[in-house]
């Protein structure tokens, strides 16, 4: 058994709601990092009650570069987003000389679902209207999704 060789996969996608306003900051070197949290909620069955109960877990996130600024510019708390990314642990020695851990999501992509109202708020750059395809109905069964 210790000649197999594992693959690497690690890759997360998380649909919920953010939890508090996102906070910009940047590097030293100018590079711009945003953190927010997402909250998402698990909907399961009790087996004693037969009571549908919800169960709210919280990651905190991590975005770099312009995606960073762009989060720190729409996301709200309680925006509802998707959050595509990577498991990232990290450890830190922290004021009162106490190591400590945690495990982020690096956020690679974060789509932003609440709507924007017809005129964007000062500041802020409006999504780039999709593209409209003509799909004949024969080759929809055609599409991945």
């Amino acid at each position: 058994m210790a000649d197999i060789r594992l693959g690497n996969l690690n890759y997360i996608v998380l649909m919920g709601r953010s939890v508090r306003e996102p906070e910009l900051k940047y590097t030293p070197k100018g590079n711009p990092i945003c953190n927010f949290s997402i909250a998402v909620n698990r909907r399961y069955q009790d087996k004693a009650t037969q009571e549908w109960k919800d169960e709210a877990s919280f990651f905190n996130c991590v975005s770099i570069g312009q995606q960073a600024e762009r989060c720190a510019e729409r996301l709200k708390k309680g925006s509802a987003i998707i959050v595509e990314g990577t498991l990232r642990s990290r450890s830190w020695t922290s004021q009162n000389g106490d190591k400590r851990n945690t495990v982020e999501i690096f956020a690679r992509r974060v789509q932003i679902l609440d709507k924007m109202g017809s005129e964007p708020e000062a500041g802020t750059v409006p999504e780039p209207e999709a593209e409209e395809q003509n799909i004949p109905p024969e080759n929809l069964d055609d599409l991945p999704f």
